[in-house]
């Protein structure tokens, strides 16, 4: 199970003040990539390019957490925008693929819907007087699997060899990491209800 830590008053806080920073600007030029991510999918049908953006943006996820440790750069703000700018490009593939036909809008369901449900058990965490647990390594490997799996489903609608075999290994990527995200969301509200029968006596502050 992952570590959950009780939120207190002697909590360590992020630097409040530093928002104009490399890994924020890093952070904010992938939140302006999601827009042209759903562009490029759905109007002119500029699959490569797509995918490129998407590359683009797992690139720069990786370079602002160098940045932000070897800079001493991290900030509240940061802390906000980085997981935010990877559920938006989760949520617009998802939309991109369900409305190109190229996914099922029952499983884009499914991966949404998983996220909605713990989502809504952070504020009972909070009132517990606790955070949000550290990611669970199923959920990063589920992580993992789909966003090998959507640039590959984005190659696969071509019509050549490559894309074929492009194809085939998406579904592979996308069956597992699906099975595998699911998985992680039962371990998560599984500790969720654990941690909610039993508060911790400082109350979270507010």
């Amino acid at each position: 199970m992952s570590e959950t830590v009780p939120v207190t008053g002697d909590q360590p806080d992020l630097e409040p003040d530093r928002l104009w920073t490399i890994p924020n600007a890093l952070s904010i030029l992938r939140l302006f990539g999601v827009p042209l991510f759903l562009y490029l999918v759905l109007g002119p049908h500029e699959n490569a390019w797509a995918v490129v953006v998407l590359a683009v943006s797992g690139f720069t996820d990786w370079l602002d957490g160098v940045l932000a440790r070897a800079l001493n750069q991290t900030s509240r703000l940061g802390a906000l925008l980085d997981p935010l700018a990877d559920r938006l490009y989760i949520l617009a593939t998802l939309v991109g693929l369900v409305l190109r036909h190229i996914m099922p809008l029952w499983l884009a369901i499914v991966i949404v819907g998983r996220d909605l449900v713990l989502g809504l058990t952070l504020p009972l965490l909070r009132r517990a007087g606790y955070g949000p647990p550290a990611v669970h390594y199923l959920g990063k490997a589920a992580t993992f699997c789909l966003l090998y799996a959507f640039p590959l489903l984005l190659l696969g609608t071509y019509d050549n060899q490559t894309a074929y075999v492009a194809k085939a290994i998406a579904w592979g990527f996308t069956i597992w990491g699906s099975a595998l995200y699911v998985w992680a969301g039962a371990v998560y509200f599984v500790q969720v209800t654990g941690l909610i029968r039993r508060p911790v006596a400082t109350p979270a502050r507010t």
